[in-house]
């Protein structure tokens, strides 16, 4: 078994999530967003809305300003000359996929998630299913609101009472999580349910695949998406059960899909993916929201780049360390910095509550290069201007150059 430095290790897993790729010169396309698909596999759905939603941002730090349209028109839309590319589900969290994987994700090869807690009530009340479905049929793509309306307002009762509004959300979501219903499109970020066979394509929707090998597949994804990995990583990119991952990462050794390495500082064994490149270098800035793949599981981002790493929307005000939605600062393959950010769209600005440096870190190239990605990122959100406030060593030198 051969051993990585952990500085090749961070090149492998930058390169594995596209930060060796240049952003495009010009305008973003659906190409684009294909290419960085195929880095990622998933990208996590989160209602905080702070910045800018969390299913937008991973591609601004892949690609610099583009039309969220992309976005928009791959996930909920769909026309036979632009077919959807994405659909929703429960991968990592409440993600986006690509359509091709709703097979993977059905297999078995992921253990029932929360939505579990809900079958109960469905077993209990199939009438209630059989009238959700029915709504869901005749309105779709319909909000949770309105199949509890319809179904306080029509002639469908439980038992000569009306079904209990929370019990219809349950149901909506054990349907979804279930796969009997996905989600249409989005309204202001409300989830429209629909009819998966109306959402996914027949061919899709009619592909069966044996849960083990699902497991590999999936496993193999997260690979290509760390580029170099522990076994709890790769488990963690779709929240595969631990036996499973075992099994598939012990099936994809033999199969020379993964190479067992050692990486200098980690503990756990790790495995590379055989096509996984490791770039000379790594240039290049980006602002990485909380919810991006390259940071989101925390005890990877401290062993690949020593950065303690926390979101503190939970934490009461007074013990915060750092600020509400706080984003750190990738430059040249270091995350050198972190910004707590806001989007004030009343004033027109992107207000900087907080600016601090790492240790170490070089803070006036630091500061020069955080100022232009932000002013770079308050254009892209359609904002006029960036709003530099007190907190942090970063924060006199931000406000001179923005």
């Amino acid at each position: 078994m051969r051993t990585m430095s952990l500085d090749v290790a961070r090149r492998t897993a930058l390169a594995a999530q596209g930060f060796a790729d240049p952003r495009p010169d010009g305008e973003p396309t659906r190409r684009h967003l294909r290419r960085v698909l195929s880095r990622v596999r998933l990208i996590q759905l989160d209602s905080v809305n702070v910045a800018v939603r969390a299913h937008y941002a991973p591609l601004f730090a892949r690609l610099g300003a583009y039309d969220p349209a992309l976005v928009d028109d791959a996930a909920w839309s769909h026309s036979a000359r632009r077919p959807r590319l994405l659909v929703e589900y429960w991968a990592h969290e409440a993600s986006l996929v690509p359509v091709a994987d709703w097979p993977l994700l059905h297999s078995g090869a992921k253990r029932e998630g929360w939505w579990r807690h809900y079958r109960p009530l469905a077993d209990s009340e199939p009438g209630l299913v059989d009238d959700v479905l029915a709504v869901v049929k005749e309105l779709g793509p319909v909000g949770a609101g309105t199949i509890e309306r319809e179904l306080a307002g029509g002639q469908r009762r439980k038992q000569g009472a009306w079904w209990d509004r929370s019990e219809v959300k349950k149901i909506c979501e054990y349907l979804f999580g279930t796969g009997q219903l996905t989600t249409g499109t989005r309204r202001s970020f409300e989830r429209l349910y629909d009819l998966t066979e109306r959402v996914v394509p027949p061919d899709v929707l009619a592909t069966r695949v044996d849960a083990e090998e699902a497991a590999r597949t999936l496993i193999a994804q997260s690979a290509t998406a760390l580029g170099v990995a522990t076994e709890t990583d790769l488990r963690d990119c779709y929240r595969l059960g631990p036996d499973v991952t075992r099994r598939a990462v012990a099936d994809l050794v033999d199969a020379g899909v993964l190479e067992p390495v050692r990486v200098h500082g980690w503990k756990p064994p790790a495995y590379r993916h055989a096509e996984a490149r490791t770039p000379r270098t790594v240039t290049g800035r980006a602002l990485l929201c909380p919810f991006d793949p390259l940071i989101w599981e925390r005890a990877r981002t401290e062993r690949l780049f020593g950065f303690h790493y926390r979101i503190e929307i939970y934490v009461p005000e007074p013990k915060r360390v750092h600020g509400y939605y706080v984003f750190p600062f990738l430059l040249d393959g270091e995350l050198v910095a972190r910004v707590d950010l806001k989007s004030d769209r009343a004033a027109g600005l992107l207000r900087v509550h907080g600016a601090f440096a790492e240790d170490g870190a070089d803070q006036a190239r630091v500061a020069a290069e955080l100022a232009g990605e932000l002013r770079l990122m308050a254009g892209w959100l359609g904002l006029s201007g960036v709003a530099v406030g007190e907190r942090g060593d970063l924060a006199p030198a931000l406000r001179r150059l923005t």
